[in-house]
């Protein structure tokens, strides 16, 4: 890890000195690589120099204690010694972290699918509420939201809701919700107060660019229609909506949110382009589904993976079998705590899977 750590201390060095070029500096894209390259870079190389000195630190602790006579100063040199050792077991844990390999998506924008699943018109609310809350979390981390498609149930609940969320590290924090959602709870529409279950799924897809995935065009058909719904003034009087139809995978994809049949092409596109690359990345995953058996993973969307107790006011998810308490606040995008437990528990055990 060492050897490993001395090199990338070097390429640091390296990169520093090519970004004070002029050549570098007037090439833009070459600048720009430079420049993600070191801020990939500034993590580990941070925590590696703070590792040095508290072995320094270590060192001159020692050497202190065995020349120092006087009390006090021997004293505080056991002191820096203790508190020394004890960062520096903490960076080695930070450092093996920072070393895992990077999942090459994290930075990618995502395309959010949730769909209502078992509980009708109560899984469609339920499915609106999910939506909302993703919303909320992301509004709080400074993301944008963007509805790509949209089918509504008359009263208020979403039967299926396709939205774009942009932001730098969007993919990172949220491919640990694809799965099954259930919400237990007595339904607006149950007038007998009985406690129901429903269900719905959530799928977390990359934003696949166009050089991540080729759409031949005689792989495609496009048919344009008038758009049907609540959709705004004017939205029945023009053929704006699109449905894309891709004949290799059967996938169908309606995109009617725009007034512009360009904007809901370009849309319908995008959306394509993403989940035909989440089923290369689905392959390319159960060939290595040995190795991914311990982690926690970006979620199978059949897994039932968190249940939202209204009556109890308590969110559990169950693959770490994390319980909080505060139901209202994650249901309001309050989700940090959540993801950042699941992040621990990945990383706990990719650790674990490669000290084996």
């Amino acid at each position: 890890m060492f050897d490993k750590l001395e090199d990338l201390l070097i390429r640091f060095e390296e990169i520093l000195g090519e970004l004070q070029q002029p050549d570098v500096v007037n090439d833009q894209e070459r600048f720009r690589k430079l420049m993600k390259e070191q801020n990939d870079l500034t993590p580990i190389v941070e925590a590696y120099k703070e590792y040095k000195n508290c072995k320094q630190a270590v060192e001159d602790s020692l050497l202190m204690l065995e020349e120092e006579t006087d009390e006090e100063m021997r004293e505080m040199a056991k002191e820096e010694l203790n508190d020394s050792k004890r960062r520096i077991e903490e960076l080695e844990q930070e450092l093996k972290i920072l070393l895992l390999p990077k999942d090459p998506n994290d930075e990618k924008n995502v395309l959010v699918e949730i769909r209502a699943g078992a509980g009708g018109d109560e899984a469609a609310l339920f499915a609106a509420e999910i939506y909302r809350m993703y919303v909320h979390y992301a509004e709080s981390r400074r993301w944008r939201t963007e509805i790509i498609s949209l089918s509504e149930n008359g009263i208020g609940g979403f039967k299926e809701v396709v939205f774009m969320i942009t932001g730098q590290g969007a993919y990172s924090r949220l491919k640990y919700e694809s799965g099954v959602h259930r919400v237990q709870r007595v339904p607006e529409t149950e007038s007998g107060g009985r406690i129901h279950t429903s269900t719905i799924t959530v799928a977390i897809m990359p934003e696949a660019e166009e050089v991540d995935v080729v759409i031949d065009d005689k792989d495609i058909r496009i048919d344009v229609m008038r758009a049907s719904g609540n959709g705004g003034q004017c939205v029945n009087t023009t053929d704006s909506a699109v449905r894309l139809t891709h004949y290799p995978t059967g996938i169908v994809i309606y995109s009617q949110t725009e007034k512009s049949q360009l904007q809901n092409k370009e849309k319908a596109f995008r959306l394509l382009r993403s989940k035909l690359y989440e089923m290369e990345l689905e392959k390319q995953q159960s060939a290595e589904a040995e190795a991914r058996r311990s982690q926690i993973g970006t979620g199978d969307r059949s897994e039932k993976i968190r249940t939202y107790n209204f009556p109890q006011g308590r969110v559990t998810d169950h693959r770490i079998k994390l319980t909080l308490h505060k139901l209202d606040g994650i249901l309001g995008g309050d989700l940090d705590e959540v993801i950042d437990s699941l992040i621990a528990a990945d990383q706990a055990a990719k650790l674990a899977n490669m000290n084996e």
